[in-house]
Protein backbone atom coordinates (compact mmCIF):
# COMPACT_ATOMS: atom_id res chain seq x y z
CA UNK A 1 0.00 0.00 0.00
CA UNK A 2 0.61 3.59 -0.35
CA UNK A 3 0.88 5.03 3.33
CA UNK A 4 0.73 9.16 3.72
CA UNK A 5 1.68 10.81 6.76
CA UNK A 6 0.89 14.15 6.88
CA UNK A 7 1.92 16.58 9.41
CA UNK A 8 -0.24 17.22 12.06
CA UNK A 9 -2.31 20.55 11.85
CA UNK A 10 -4.04 20.94 15.20
CA UNK A 11 -2.47 23.77 17.01
CA UNK A 12 -0.27 22.66 19.58
CA UNK A 13 0.10 19.16 18.56
CA UNK A 14 3.51 18.24 18.35
CA UNK A 15 3.33 14.43 17.74
CA UNK A 16 3.34 12.26 14.81
CA UNK A 17 2.00 9.25 13.65
CA UNK A 18 4.74 7.49 12.43
CA UNK A 19 8.83 7.56 13.46
CA UNK A 20 11.91 6.48 11.39
CA UNK A 21 11.51 3.22 13.52
CA UNK A 22 8.20 2.45 12.21
CA UNK A 23 8.70 3.42 8.52
CA UNK A 24 11.48 1.23 8.51
CA UNK A 25 8.88 -1.73 9.27
CA UNK A 26 6.85 -0.43 6.84
CA UNK A 27 8.96 -0.30 4.11
CA UNK A 28 10.55 -3.88 4.79
CA UNK A 29 6.63 -4.57 4.30
CA UNK A 30 6.94 -3.46 0.65
CA UNK A 31 4.38 -0.48 1.96
CA UNK A 32 5.85 2.94 0.22
CA UNK A 33 6.06 5.49 2.73
CA UNK A 34 5.47 9.14 1.65
CA UNK A 35 5.85 11.74 4.57
CA UNK A 36 5.42 15.24 4.76
CA UNK A 37 8.43 17.57 4.54
CA UNK A 38 8.61 18.60 8.52
CA UNK A 39 6.21 16.30 10.20
CA UNK A 40 8.33 15.02 12.89
CA UNK A 41 9.98 18.30 13.31
CA UNK A 42 8.64 19.08 16.37
CA UNK A 43 8.70 15.42 18.01
CA UNK A 44 12.61 15.75 17.11
CA UNK A 45 12.71 13.38 14.47
CA UNK A 46 14.52 15.08 11.39
CA UNK A 47 13.67 14.42 7.84
CA UNK A 48 16.76 12.67 7.17
CA UNK A 49 16.03 9.90 9.43
CA UNK A 50 12.57 9.52 7.37
CA UNK A 51 14.84 9.49 4.45
CA UNK A 52 17.18 6.87 5.90
CA UNK A 53 14.54 4.65 6.79
CA UNK A 54 13.34 4.16 3.16
CA UNK A 55 10.41 7.01 3.65
CA UNK A 56 9.62 9.60 0.42
CA UNK A 57 9.50 13.61 1.59
CA UNK A 58 6.34 14.89 -0.27
CA UNK A 59 3.92 18.04 0.42
CA UNK A 60 0.84 17.48 2.75
CA UNK A 61 -1.26 16.97 -0.79
CA UNK A 62 0.36 14.06 -1.61
CA UNK A 63 0.36 12.49 1.70
CA UNK A 64 -2.75 13.21 2.36
CA UNK A 65 -3.87 11.79 -1.07
CA UNK A 66 -2.65 8.34 -0.25
CA UNK A 67 -4.39 5.23 0.05
CA UNK A 68 -3.55 4.76 3.52
CA UNK A 69 -3.11 7.85 6.33
CA UNK A 70 -1.76 7.79 9.62
CA UNK A 71 -2.49 10.45 11.74
CA UNK A 72 -2.77 11.46 15.69
CA UNK A 73 -5.50 13.37 16.07
CA UNK A 74 -8.46 13.49 13.37
CA UNK A 75 -8.15 15.77 9.72
CA UNK A 76 -9.40 19.48 9.51
CA UNK A 77 -11.98 20.17 7.11
CA UNK A 78 -9.01 21.55 4.70
CA UNK A 79 -7.56 18.02 4.88
CA UNK A 80 -10.43 16.12 4.20
CA UNK A 81 -10.74 17.79 0.81
CA UNK A 82 -7.20 16.28 0.09
CA UNK A 83 -8.05 12.44 0.53
CA UNK A 84 -9.34 10.36 -2.04
CA UNK A 85 -13.01 8.64 -1.64
CA UNK A 86 -11.94 5.17 -0.45
CA UNK A 87 -8.63 5.96 1.45
CA UNK A 88 -8.54 4.54 4.64
CA UNK A 89 -7.80 6.63 7.78
CA UNK A 90 -6.32 5.58 11.06
CA UNK A 91 -5.90 7.23 13.99
CA UNK A 92 -6.92 9.08 17.41
CA UNK A 93 -10.39 10.42 16.13
CA UNK A 94 -12.90 10.86 18.92
CA UNK A 95 -15.24 8.63 18.28
CA UNK A 96 -17.78 10.19 20.76
CA UNK A 97 -18.47 13.43 18.39
CA UNK A 98 -20.73 13.19 15.72
CA UNK A 99 -20.44 16.06 13.95
CA UNK A 100 -16.66 15.07 13.27
CA UNK A 101 -17.95 11.33 12.40
CA UNK A 102 -20.66 12.44 10.00
CA UNK A 103 -17.70 14.61 8.24
CA UNK A 104 -15.43 11.23 8.00
CA UNK A 105 -18.49 9.23 6.43
CA UNK A 106 -18.99 12.00 3.75
CA UNK A 107 -15.47 12.30 2.67
CA UNK A 108 -15.82 8.72 1.67
CA UNK A 109 -13.01 7.41 3.75
CA UNK A 110 -12.93 4.35 5.85
CA UNK A 111 -11.99 5.36 9.36
CA UNK A 112 -10.79 3.69 12.42
CA UNK A 113 -10.64 5.28 15.79
CA UNK A 114 -7.89 4.23 17.88
CA UNK A 115 -9.70 4.98 21.15
CA UNK A 116 -12.88 2.70 20.97
CA UNK A 117 -10.05 -0.27 20.76
CA UNK A 118 -11.70 -2.69 23.31
CA UNK A 119 -10.12 -3.46 26.39
CA UNK A 120 -8.75 -7.21 26.03
CA UNK A 121 -5.58 -8.45 26.16
CA UNK A 122 -4.85 -8.84 22.45
CA UNK A 123 -5.67 -5.32 21.98
CA UNK A 124 -2.89 -4.32 24.80
CA UNK A 125 0.06 -3.44 22.05
CA UNK A 126 -2.48 -1.03 20.40
CA UNK A 127 -4.22 0.83 23.00
CA UNK A 128 -3.47 4.39 22.27
CA UNK A 129 -5.47 5.59 25.59
CA UNK A 130 -3.12 3.73 27.88
CA UNK A 131 0.13 4.73 25.94
CA UNK A 132 -0.61 8.26 26.02
CA UNK A 133 -2.30 8.17 29.57
CA UNK A 134 0.88 6.68 30.80
CA UNK A 135 3.01 9.86 29.54
CA UNK A 136 -0.21 12.44 30.81
CA UNK A 137 0.07 11.10 34.40
CA UNK A 138 3.62 11.65 34.55
CA UNK A 139 4.06 14.84 33.26
CA UNK A 140 1.56 16.23 35.36
CA UNK A 141 3.57 15.95 38.17
CA UNK A 142 6.38 17.18 36.58
CA UNK A 143 4.38 20.27 36.09
CA UNK A 144 2.78 20.57 39.76
CA UNK A 145 6.06 20.43 40.71
CA UNK A 146 7.19 23.13 38.34
CA UNK A 147 4.30 25.27 39.46
CA UNK A 148 4.45 24.35 42.85
CA UNK A 149 6.35 26.82 45.34
CA UNK A 150 8.12 24.32 47.48
CA UNK A 151 9.51 21.24 47.26
CA UNK A 152 8.05 17.37 47.06
CA UNK A 153 10.48 15.56 48.92
CA UNK A 154 11.40 16.08 52.84
CA UNK A 155 14.41 17.69 53.69
CA UNK A 156 16.43 17.57 57.00
CA UNK A 157 18.96 20.49 56.80
CA UNK A 158 21.20 22.37 58.96
CA UNK A 159 18.80 25.06 59.13
CA UNK A 160 15.65 22.90 59.47
CA UNK A 161 13.43 20.31 58.59
CA UNK A 162 10.95 20.98 55.28
CA UNK A 163 8.16 18.96 55.22
CA UNK A 164 6.64 16.70 52.25
CA UNK A 165 4.67 18.06 50.15
CA UNK A 166 0.92 15.79 50.28
CA UNK A 167 -0.49 14.93 47.02
CA UNK A 168 -3.82 14.04 46.22
CA UNK A 169 -4.61 11.82 42.86
CA UNK A 170 -8.38 11.55 41.77
CA UNK A 171 -8.97 8.75 39.42
CA UNK A 172 -6.51 5.68 39.13
CA UNK A 173 -6.55 4.42 35.75
CA UNK A 174 -3.32 4.61 34.00
CA UNK A 175 -3.04 8.19 34.09
CA UNK A 176 -3.64 8.56 37.76
CA UNK A 177 -1.49 5.23 38.11
CA UNK A 178 1.59 7.03 36.71
CA UNK A 179 0.92 9.99 38.68
CA UNK A 180 0.78 8.09 41.83
CA UNK A 181 4.10 6.55 41.13
CA UNK A 182 6.03 9.83 39.81
CA UNK A 183 4.74 11.68 42.74
CA UNK A 184 6.13 9.34 44.77
CA UNK A 185 9.31 9.06 43.52
CA UNK A 186 9.49 12.66 43.87
CA UNK A 187 9.14 12.47 48.05
CA UNK A 188 5.16 13.85 48.15
CA UNK A 189 3.19 11.70 50.79
CA UNK A 190 0.38 10.44 47.92
CA UNK A 191 -3.44 9.82 48.68
CA UNK A 192 -5.72 8.29 46.09
CA UNK A 193 -9.33 8.22 45.15
CA UNK A 194 -11.20 5.78 42.69
CA UNK A 195 -14.85 4.89 42.19
CA UNK A 196 -13.66 1.16 41.37
CA UNK A 197 -13.19 -1.13 44.14
CA UNK A 198 -10.36 -3.37 42.08
CA UNK A 199 -8.21 0.41 42.62
CA UNK A 200 -7.41 0.06 46.43
CA UNK A 201 -5.24 -2.63 45.71
CA UNK A 202 -3.22 -1.16 42.92
CA UNK A 203 -2.82 2.66 44.87
CA UNK A 204 -1.92 0.95 47.61
CA UNK A 205 0.41 -1.26 45.46
CA UNK A 206 2.50 1.84 44.51
CA UNK A 207 2.71 3.22 48.33
CA UNK A 208 -0.16 5.78 48.45
CA UNK A 209 -3.27 5.64 50.81
CA UNK A 210 -6.79 4.84 49.31
CA UNK A 211 -9.26 7.45 50.08
CA UNK A 212 -12.28 4.99 50.56
CA UNK A 213 -15.95 6.07 49.89
CA UNK A 214 -17.61 3.32 51.10
CA UNK A 215 -20.75 1.82 49.18
CA UNK A 216 -24.12 1.88 51.34
CA UNK A 217 -26.28 -0.35 48.86
CA UNK A 218 -25.43 -3.65 46.14
CA UNK A 219 -26.23 -1.29 43.83
CA UNK A 220 -23.96 1.37 44.13
CA UNK A 221 -20.82 -1.45 44.27
CA UNK A 222 -22.20 -2.88 41.22
CA UNK A 223 -21.74 0.30 39.31
CA UNK A 224 -18.47 1.03 40.84
CA UNK A 225 -17.47 -1.85 39.27
CA UNK A 226 -17.50 -0.05 36.00
CA UNK A 227 -17.51 -1.62 32.12
CA UNK A 228 -14.55 -2.77 30.01
CA UNK A 229 -12.15 -1.05 32.54
CA UNK A 230 -13.77 1.90 32.54
CA UNK A 231 -15.78 4.02 35.25
CA UNK A 232 -19.78 4.56 35.06
CA UNK A 233 -21.36 7.47 36.63
CA UNK A 234 -22.20 6.94 39.89
CA UNK A 235 -25.82 7.39 41.65
CA UNK A 236 -25.86 10.77 43.49
CA UNK A 237 -25.83 9.81 47.15
CA UNK A 238 -22.48 8.12 46.67
CA UNK A 239 -21.52 11.34 44.82
CA UNK A 240 -22.57 13.21 47.72
CA UNK A 241 -20.45 11.39 50.29
CA UNK A 242 -17.80 11.33 47.76
CA UNK A 243 -17.28 15.02 47.35
CA UNK A 244 -17.59 15.56 50.70
CA UNK A 245 -14.42 12.95 51.55
CA UNK A 246 -12.81 14.44 48.67
CA UNK A 247 -13.01 17.77 49.33
CA UNK A 248 -11.61 17.59 52.80
CA UNK A 249 -8.02 15.59 51.46
CA UNK A 250 -8.25 18.56 48.72
CA UNK A 251 -8.17 20.77 52.09
CA UNK A 252 -5.06 19.35 53.37
CA UNK A 253 -3.28 19.03 50.39
CA UNK A 254 -0.40 20.66 48.54
CA UNK A 255 -1.12 19.00 44.93
CA UNK A 256 -4.20 17.96 43.93
CA UNK A 257 -3.78 15.49 40.23
CA UNK A 258 -7.53 14.63 38.65
CA UNK A 259 -7.66 12.38 36.23
CA UNK A 260 -11.77 11.23 36.64
CA UNK A 261 -13.04 10.61 33.18
CA UNK A 262 -16.03 8.73 31.54
CA UNK A 263 -16.03 8.10 27.96
CA UNK A 264 -18.51 9.62 25.73
CA UNK A 265 -19.72 11.96 28.55
CA UNK A 266 -18.44 15.27 30.15
CA UNK A 267 -15.91 14.49 33.29
CA UNK A 268 -17.72 14.65 36.36
CA UNK A 269 -17.14 17.21 38.71
CA UNK A 270 -14.87 16.41 41.99
CA UNK A 271 -13.12 19.31 43.11
CA UNK A 272 -16.19 22.57 43.82
CA UNK A 273 -15.26 25.96 43.93
CA UNK A 274 -15.58 26.12 47.16
CA UNK A 275 -13.06 23.27 47.69
CA UNK A 276 -10.45 25.51 45.77
CA UNK A 277 -11.59 28.49 47.91
CA UNK A 278 -10.45 26.30 51.31
CA UNK A 279 -7.16 24.64 49.68
CA UNK A 280 -3.93 26.31 50.79
CA UNK A 281 -2.47 29.66 49.18
CA UNK A 282 0.19 27.83 46.89
CA UNK A 283 -1.09 25.12 46.09
CA UNK A 284 -1.60 22.68 42.29
CA UNK A 285 -4.44 21.49 40.71
CA UNK A 286 -3.94 19.18 37.34
CA UNK A 287 -6.67 19.07 35.86
CA UNK A 288 -6.53 15.75 33.25
CA UNK A 289 -10.11 16.02 32.21
CA UNK A 290 -10.09 19.77 31.05
CA UNK A 291 -11.00 18.70 27.59
CA UNK A 292 -14.15 17.17 28.48
CA UNK A 293 -15.07 20.23 30.93
CA UNK A 294 -12.53 19.43 33.85
CA UNK A 295 -13.15 17.64 37.46
CA UNK A 296 -13.00 21.36 38.78
CA UNK A 297 -15.19 23.77 37.60
CA UNK A 298 -12.55 26.92 37.90
CA UNK A 299 -9.74 25.16 35.36
CA UNK A 300 -9.79 26.94 32.19
CA UNK A 301 -8.72 25.00 28.40
CA UNK A 302 -5.09 25.22 27.91
CA UNK A 303 -4.82 28.23 30.42
CA UNK A 304 -2.59 27.84 33.26
CA UNK A 305 -4.57 30.71 35.80
CA UNK A 306 -4.61 31.00 39.85
CA UNK A 307 -7.79 31.31 41.98
CA UNK A 308 -8.37 31.75 45.66
CA UNK A 309 -4.60 31.59 45.45
CA UNK A 310 -4.57 28.07 44.16
CA UNK A 311 -2.60 27.28 40.58
CA UNK A 312 -5.11 25.75 38.42
CA UNK A 313 -2.95 23.99 35.28
CA UNK A 314 -5.81 23.27 32.76
CA UNK A 315 -3.36 22.08 29.49
CA UNK A 316 -5.19 19.61 27.60
CA UNK A 317 -2.70 17.80 26.00
CA UNK A 318 0.00 16.63 27.83
CA UNK A 319 1.25 14.10 25.68
CA UNK A 320 2.36 16.54 23.09
CA UNK A 321 4.44 17.98 25.80
CA UNK A 322 6.44 14.84 25.75
CA UNK A 323 6.41 14.61 22.10
CA UNK A 324 9.26 12.46 21.39
CA UNK A 325 8.43 9.74 23.70
CA UNK A 326 4.58 10.12 22.77
CA UNK A 327 5.45 9.77 19.15
CA UNK A 328 7.47 6.52 19.47
CA UNK A 329 4.34 4.69 21.63
CA UNK A 330 2.11 6.17 19.59
CA UNK A 331 3.73 5.09 16.43
CA UNK A 332 3.68 1.58 17.28
CA UNK A 333 0.17 1.22 18.37
CA UNK A 334 -0.25 1.98 15.11
CA UNK A 335 1.89 -0.65 13.67
CA UNK A 336 0.38 -3.24 15.60
CA UNK A 337 -3.39 -1.57 14.38
CA UNK A 338 -1.90 -2.41 11.18
CA UNK A 339 -0.82 -5.66 11.59
CA UNK A 340 -4.84 -6.35 11.76
CA UNK A 341 -6.00 -4.34 8.20
CA UNK A 342 -3.18 -6.09 5.94
CA UNK A 343 -2.67 -9.36 5.02
CA UNK A 344 0.85 -11.09 4.85
CA UNK A 345 1.10 -9.38 1.50
CA UNK A 346 0.81 -6.09 2.42
CA UNK A 347 -2.36 -5.75 1.12
CA UNK A 348 -5.39 -4.13 1.99
CA UNK A 349 -7.56 -7.02 4.29
CA UNK A 350 -10.14 -5.65 6.41
CA UNK A 351 -11.53 -8.48 8.75
CA UNK A 352 -15.15 -6.83 9.80
CA UNK A 353 -15.89 -9.84 12.05
CA UNK A 354 -12.72 -9.21 13.91
CA UNK A 355 -13.69 -7.71 17.81
CA UNK A 356 -11.08 -5.02 17.42
CA UNK A 357 -11.77 -4.06 13.46
CA UNK A 358 -15.66 -3.80 14.68
CA UNK A 359 -15.09 -1.33 17.60
CA UNK A 360 -12.78 0.73 16.03
CA UNK A 361 -14.01 1.05 12.31
CA UNK A 362 -16.48 4.61 13.13
CA UNK A 363 -17.48 4.61 9.13
CA UNK A 364 -17.12 3.47 5.92
CA UNK A 365 -19.11 3.57 2.51
CA UNK A 366 -20.28 7.22 3.15
CA UNK A 367 -22.15 5.91 6.29
CA UNK A 368 -21.25 6.53 9.95
CA UNK A 369 -21.23 3.06 11.95
CA UNK A 370 -21.08 4.56 15.75
CA UNK A 371 -24.60 5.77 17.45
CA UNK A 372 -22.27 7.47 20.40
Amino acid sequence: MQIGIPRESLAGETRVAATPETVKKYVSAKHTVLIERGAGESAFFPDAAYEQAGAQLVDAAQALASDLVLKVRSPQASELAQMKKGAVLIGMLDPFNREGLAALAQAGVTAFALEAAPRITRAQSLDVLSSQANLAGYKAVLLAANHYGRLFPMMMTAAGTLKAARAVVLGAGVAGLQAIATAKRLGAVVEASDVRPAAKEQIESLGAKFIDVPFETDEEREIAEGTGGYARPMPPAWMARQSKLVAERCRQADIVISTALIPGRPAPELISAETVQGMKPGSVIVDLAVERGGNCPLSEKDRVVQKHGVTLVGLSNLPALVPHDASALYARNVLDFMKLVADSEGRLAIQHEDEIIAACLVCTDGKVLRSA
